[in-house]
C-alpha cells in the first residue's frame, strides 16, 4: 500500500518522529488539533481498523500501549488525553493506513466533531 505513511515508515518524507520499534512509527501531526497531536503509525500496512485481522490482535495491543507511553513522555497522562481512530472517509479518515491519534495537552469536548 502507497501512503504518504509508508513514504514516512521509509524515511522519503520528512517527520518528527518520537518513537520508533520494530512494528511501529509515531511522529507529530503536521495540523496539530491539540498542544500534543501524535499520529501512533503500525509498520505492516492495513488500510482501515475494518482490515484488521485477528493476526493483527498483538499489534493493535501493542498501538494502544505506546498510546499510553507517549503520554506519559508527553505529560498529558495524568491531565488526560484521547486516542482516536477514524476508519473511513466518513469518519475523517484521510490517510488510508491505520493509525491512531494522540491528543492531549488542553480541554477536550464531548461529544467530538
Amino acid at each position: 500500500m502507497e501512503t504518504v505513511f509508508a513514504k514516512i515508515i521509509r524515511r522519503e518524507l520528512p517527520a518528527t518522529i518520537v518513537y520508533e520499534d520494530e512494528h511501529v512509527l509515531a511522529f507529530r501531526d503536521i495540523a496539530p488539533q491539540a498542544p500534543v497531536h501524535i499520529l501512533i503509525v503500525p509498520k505492516k500496512p492495513i488500510a482501515t481498523l475494518n482490515d484488521a485481522s485477528e493476526e493483527d490482535c498483538w499489534l493493535l495491543g501493542h498501538l494502544l500501549l505506546v498510546a499510553k507511553r507517549l503520554a506519559q513522555q508527553e505529560q498529558v497522562a495524568d491531565d488526560g488525553y484521547r486516542l482516536v481512530i477514524n476508519t473511513n472517509s466518513g469518519a475523517g479518515q484521510t490517510v488510508f493506513h491505520l493509525h491512531c491519534h494522540l491528543l492531549g495537552g488542553r480541554p477536550l469536548q464531548w461529544p467530538p466533531g
